[in-house]
């Protein structure tokens, strides 16, 4: 006598979906919460079917899919401002954009004044984003000479634009405006 054949991965989803709307519930408390990531497990594991393995246990991989999706939304809920009376969207200023854009002129200015080597070695590792090896080896010179070059930029780029040299970072803003400002020089 054969085995019955066990069912098609797709069939199989939709027999873990009360398991998984019991467990939606035991993790988010509220019906509305849990069918939605009810939904956005059965979303994320149908695009995802091809992955699975048959004959492995579908119901702890559409569990830790579920878990993983209500963790990551938790995550999300953390950063997320309640502002049902619009109280805090008041408070939030946007600087005029005529601003934004004077800075970006006053900033390419102040990185075309600065010596060719100090220049390369800022864009390099602000805008390009490579490491300090990949531009060394890039310029022709030493490790040790590209953080020179940077450190110099960042505090000639500070004395010009009347800042401290501390608020001249590799951040994403130095970054993008040196992405901005090293295609127009």
């Amino acid at each position: 006598m054969t085995q019955p054949k066990p069912p098609a991965p797709r069939d199989e989803l939709l027999v873990h979906i009360p398991s998984l709307r019991a467990f939606a519930v035991s993790l988010a408390g509220q019906m509305d919460r849990a069918d939605d990531l009810v939904q956005e497990t059965l979303v994320k594991a149908w695009r995802n079917l091809g992955s699975f393995t048959e004959g492995t246990n579908m119901r702890a991989w559409l569990f830790t899919i579920l878990r993983n999706v209500y963790i990551s939304d938790i995550r999300r809920r953390r950063r997320e401002v309640q502002d049902t009376d619009g109280a805090f969207a008041e408070g939030v200023a946007v600087a005029p954009q005529q601003n934004g854009h004077m800075d970006l002129v006053d900033f390419r200015k102040a990185l075309g004044e600065l010596p060719d080597e100090q220049r390369e070695a800022l864009i390099l590792i602000g805008a390009a984003e490579f490491s300090y090896e990949e531009a060394a080896e890039i310029s022709g010179c030493a490790i040790g000479t590209v953080k020179s070059r940077v450190n110099r930029a960042r505090n000639a780029l500070a004395k010009r634009l009347n800042l401290d040299a501390g608020e001249i970072g590799l951040d994403a803003e130095l970054r993008a405006a040196l992405a901005a400002g090293a295609g127009s020089g």
